[in-house]
């Protein structure tokens, strides 16, 4: 089980060794018999051993974005933009207590056999990603929960607490990470010197800070990751305003803060930030001053000399290492292995069959119907299909990025064919429709990458259009007489306007991790109703996009874009209909029914978004709530939204914050961002 806390030390019992005391007490007691050297190296991403005191090496980086990542075998859930289509939060949070579940598996399994790199393997996972996605060339966009601060504040909550564990328990079963912060959302290539500037208080204030606030104050977060980027001239895991001012002032945070890895770095190296040109010592000092904590990266090394120096002294080293020595003591990883219960989870539900089947049901209700023109879909099981692509049989493009590796995967192909038999899969002259499964991949979209095929530059896009060579099949294909199915594999928002008029229908898919052919089939031949909901907006073409570099917000989002969308933020057809009755406000809530007028039973999403008269300036509205129901065929189901405090907040100018004042508020609710199919309530707040 590797070297226990006390092994060395015999039969004295000291403080620190005392499973009894808080947290905080061992801590405290711990910190006091540690050497300047070793406070240091304990402040490093790949902290040693110190033997003598019965302390292991522990390895911080950790990834669990969509399940238990790059530490071999784990169950896939489809990436984040995904499952933020689903607008589920329970089933979010019982992916993420999955997830927590196998990451836990790997830790206790390379304890008892430390074989290779320990990266991966820890109870420090960053995730979740709750950037913002504001603009779809970004190519990290796929590891965030959409376009808004609200749903992404409210997924963010379900992942942190699905991979956390019962507060009650002893120890914490994981430590999530909230990332990147903050005001990050490209670009990739230019990141390590990218200065995220001339940003409106009231953009900082209700889109780029809303989600890490909110999560915040509701849930005892345990660590987050400052950003690569500037922010006003300072590096964020330098900033006072960031992470003094806001997160510890502010909202009273008390985790860890850990740097993006080799964001320290870009302090003093040339042709980076170079904020601190050639002057580790300095960077350093201001990193830790203004409360990183941990580095992943190799610049805090030069610690001891810039204590030496006169920059820094011990006891603000000891700030931030208190932080960190309590971090490990929560989750038990201080004590013997065996005296903690997260530790004796059964090592056989690692990717076991009840994980898959919860990424089966994840990856079907992540499916988002953009269009389904006559009624083409759901597919007979009788009829010739013929299925093409470059996605079609490609497993790894599902997997997204910072991904396991799953025990099977059924591709779009394996699955469209154990659902109709081989003998009706047909070559495209004789089949009766066509299902192509296209789009992007993640090996093209992603974190800084070295490849720029055409259309991307370094993760990034260039251009949200479909690939010209896929454009060109899928017209020929029409022109030919055919009819088209596409199933769209993509991390983000994609310019379809061609593939509406030589498709008869298209279904979103995102990056459906494992068992996303099988989702696939059973969105297309009926066996399941889809039900995923647009997170982002679908734009027409490149031309509705504002600069890229420009973060303020307006033009950006179905909160501030005025043109047209292709499909807006909240879409997705179902093979039923929804007929939303009245809303009305009773007791503090407000009560609306919701009747299914279909023949198969159908989940809705029901979003309600806010508008204030007096708001000038403004969003046109804001995401304030939303439900997910599941309505039988022609039944109906009353929804119940509590009208709370918050719903009402706008920014307020003079407190440069967000507040609940008196107004004049229009409430719309309905099934998307169209103001056109929304109904109105309307509210005065005295």
């Amino acid at each position: 089980m590797g070297l226990a806390l006390c092994g060395t030390i015999g039969a004295q019992s000291l403080p620190y060794q005392d499973a009894s005391l808080s947290a905080e007490q061992r801590a405290e007691d711990l910190l006091g018999r540690l050497s300047l050297e070793q406070k240091v190296s304990l402040m490093m991403n790949a902290s040693p051993a110190i033997p003598e005191l019965g302390i292991r090496a522990y390895n911080w980086w950790s990834e669990a974005l969509h399940g238990a990542a790059r530490a071999g075998l784990a169950t896939v859930f489809p990436q984040a933009i995904g499952m933020a289509a689903s607008w589920d939060e329970a089933l979010l949070e019982e992916v993420f207590d999955i997830t927590s579940t196998e990451q836990r598996i790997k830790f206790i399994q390379y304890r008892k056999n430390p074989q290779g790199s320990p990266q991966y393997h820890g109870l420090t996972v960053w995730t979740p990603n709750i950037n913002i996605f504001r603009d779809p060339r970004w190519g990290r966009g796929q590891e965030t929960y959409g376009e808004d601060p609200f749903l992404t504040a409210r997924m963010g909550y379900a992942v942190v607490k699905g991979l956390q564990g019962p507060t009650d328990a002893d120890y914490d079963k994981l430590h999530a990470c909230l990332k990147h912060y903050a005001v990050h959302s490209g670009p990739e290539g230019t990141r390590h010197q990218f200065d995220a500037k001339d940003i409106s208080w009231r953009d900082l204030t209700e889109t780029y800070l809303y989600a890490f606030g909110d999560i915040i104050s509701k849930i005892d977060v345990q660590e987050v990751m400052c950003a690569y980027n500037r922010f006003e001239g300072d590096p964020c895991c330098g900033s006072d305003q960031l992470l003094i001012q806001f997160l510890r002032e502010k909202w009273g945070y008390k985790g860890l803060v850990v740097s993006d890895c080799g964001a320290i770095d870009d302090f003093w190296r040339q042709g980076r930030h170079g904020t601190y040109l050639n002057d580790p010592t300095t960077a350093v000092s201001r990193a830790v001053r203004t409360g990183t904590d941990l580095e992943c990266g190799s610049s805090y090394r030069h610690l001891l000399d810039a204590v030496k120096e006169g920059k820094l002294t011990e006891d603000e080293i000891d700030v931030s290492l208190r932080r960190l020595l309590v971090a490990r003591f929560r989750l038990g990883e201080m004590d013997p292995d065996e005296s903690v219960s997260w530790n004796r989870i059964d090592e056989a539900l690692l990717a076991c069959d009840a994980h898959r089947a919860k990424a089966l049901e994840m990856a079907r209700e992540s499916l988002v119907l953009l269009q389904n023109k006559g009624g083409i879909l759901p597919l007979r099981k009788d009829i010739k299909v013929a299925v093409l692509g470059p996605n079609a049989a490609d497993s790894s493009a599902m997997w997204g990025n910072y991904n396991g590796f799953p025990a099977r995967t059924v591709t779009a192909l394996e699955g469209i064919t154990a659902k109709v038999g081989a003998a009706n899969m047909s070559d495209p002259a004789a089949a009766d429709v066509i299902i192509y499964v296209g789009g992007i991949s993640p090996r093209m979209e992603g974190e800084e990458m070295r490849n720029s095929p055409e259309g991307f530059n370094r993760g990034d896009r260039t251009t949200i259009e479909l690939p010209r060579a896929q454009r060109a099949e899928l017209d020929s294909l029409a022109r030919a007489g055919k009819r088209i199915v596409l199933v769209n594999y993509s991390g983000s928002a994609m310019g379809l306007l061609p593939e509406t008029l030589s498709c008869a229908a298209i279904l979103q898919a995102w990056y459906p991790g494992e068992a996303g052919g099988t989702a696939i089939a059973d969105v297309l031949f009926g066996d399941c109703n889809p039900s995923g909901r647009l997170p982002i907006t679908f734009y027409r073409s490149d031309e509705d996009l504002p600069d890229f570099e420009d973060y303020n917000m307006a033009g950006h989002t179905y909160r501030y874009f005025t043109g047209k969308p292709l499909y807006p933020f909240g879409y997705g057809l179902s093979y039923t209909k929804f007929k939303y009755g009245r809303a009305r406000v009773r007791d503090g809530e407000i009560v609306l029914k919701i009747r299914n007028r279909g023949r198969v039973d159908g989940d809705e999403v029901v979003q309600v978004y806010m508008s204030k008269r007096e708001d000038v300036g403004g969003p046109q509205m804001a995401l304030r709530a939303f439900r997910r129901v599941s309505v039988p065929a022609g039944q109906s189901v009353t929804v119940r939204i509590p009208l709370e405090e918050a719903m009402f907040a706008t920014y307020d100018e003079a407190a440069g914050e967000l507040r609940a004042t008196p107004g004049h508020f229009t409430f719309r609710y309905g099934p998307c961002a169209d103001q056109k199919v929304l109904k109105k309530l309307n509210i005065r707040r005295k």
